[in-house]
């Protein structure tokens, strides 16, 4: 089978989605190498290590400009899956292209969530309008929608009418490297490169107003909890503003951000902290539960929704508009040490649940069930 993959967010995203993209190809080159992978990128980026070895087909525009990447991979790009002999196409992050029925291949389209539908107050008019079109019509053409959870699934079913029986979820794998104990040689070498604190509540994630750090700032402060808080992140004007008011709080010497982390690096970063928090507003899937579940940390997090499929029985749950309820739950993480060892016995039972080869072989089952 030729499975040919939307891979701009894969070069050129160190977040979220590229991370996805990433580990979805490298999961399936691992368990089921017998396919041939192809990579359509309007610009090959930062390789980390794809088609260096001849192990998948890279594939860029040819004979335009650089600036007219983005029009490739809208409006040409299908002209390129056809001649590359694909037999699937999988597009990542939401979108196919415009003319994908003339690519002469089965689609798949990953939708990771509807945020801008569902909490319109954290996206600008201009994003929420693009994006809406965007998948709107991705979804509309594509023979198969992957959901990265059942939250996300009901949420296209609710608010756009998909027909259940065309979305498969499938669930976001946690990377192998956070089920390794990190030796205590590289743990002293990684706190001593970010000036770690001896004892520190751990975030990850985009900084921004959804993902609800300055919530968890506010409860430190009010719940005088005598603990750092350390924050791994892209930075932005949101970050920018929680170091304002923790530094109008009397503790801005207890908050650090960290910009530019390594990935290589996060699984110490987990390993040394005390508590994992994570009080988002919205999510699709929180892969950062997963990855303190392995870490053996125990996690904080926002009740119901994709929260509670991520974390299951294995996290204490809070309001996360409550920094009342956040600061007791710290508390609590930090003091109860029965709790403590509750929890991560619970959330390393938990994780198994999204290991790789699972994950590689529901992608795919949604595969071969298009082109048998």
């Amino acid at each position: 089978m030729n499975i040919g993959f939307d891979a701009k967010r894969l070069f050129f995203s160190a977040g979220g989605l590229g991370n996805y993209a990433r580990s979805t190809v490298e999961v399936l080159l691992k368990y089921a190498p017998e396919n041939h992978y192809t990579l359509f990128t309007p610009g090959e980026g930062n390789r980390y290590g794809f088609g260096t070895d001849g192990s998948v087909g890279v594939i860029t525009p040819q004979g335009i400009r650089a600036w007219s990447g983005t029009l490739w991979r809208r409006y040409a790009m299908s002209r390129a899956i056809r001649v590359s002999g694909a037999d699937i196409y999988h597009g990542l992050s939401g979108e196919l292209p415009a003319d994908i029925l003339r690519a002469g291949v089965r689609s798949v389209v990953t939708v990771h969530d509807i945020n801008f539908v569902r909490h319109p107050e954290f996206y600008t008019p201009f994003t929420r309008m693009m994006r809406t079109r965007l998948y709107m019509e991705s979804c509309r053409k594509a023979d198969r929608i992957i959901a990265i959870s059942r939250s996300t699934a009901a949420d296209l079913m609710d608010c756009w009418d998909i027909p259940p029986e065309k979305i498969d979820v499938v669930y976001q794998c946690c990377s192998h490297k956070f089920e390794r104990i990190v030796p205590d040689r590289q743990l002293r070498e990684t706190a001593a490169k970010y000036s770690l604190p001896a004892e520190y509540i751990f975030s990850v994630g985009a900084m921004d107003e959804r993902r609800n750090l300055l919530q968890v700032v506010r409860a430190m402060a009010e719940g005088k909890l005598d603990v750092d808080l350390v924050a791994c992140g892209r930075h932005t004007h949101y970050a920018d503003k929680v170091v304002e008011f923790a530094a109008r709080q009397g503790m801005g010497s207890r908050v650090h951000m960290l910009h530019e982390v390594d990935f290589d690096d996060l699984p110490a970063l987990y390993q040394m902290a005390s508590v994992f928090v994570f009080p988002s507003l919205c999510e699709g899937f929180c892969v950062p539960i997963l990855e303190a579940f392995n870490s053996r940390v125990p996690v904080l997090t926002t009740s119901g929704g994709a929260f509670a499929e991520a974390g299951g029985d294995a996290c204490l749950y809070v309001d996360p508009g409550s920094s009342e309820e956040i600061a007791a739950g710290l508390r609590r993480l930090l003091s109860d040490t029965a709790l403590r060892k509750e929890l991560i016995s619970r959330g390393t039972a938990h994780a198994r649940g999204f290991r790789e080869p699972t994950a590689a072989e529901e992608l795919m089952k949604v595969y071969r069930g298009l082109i048998k």
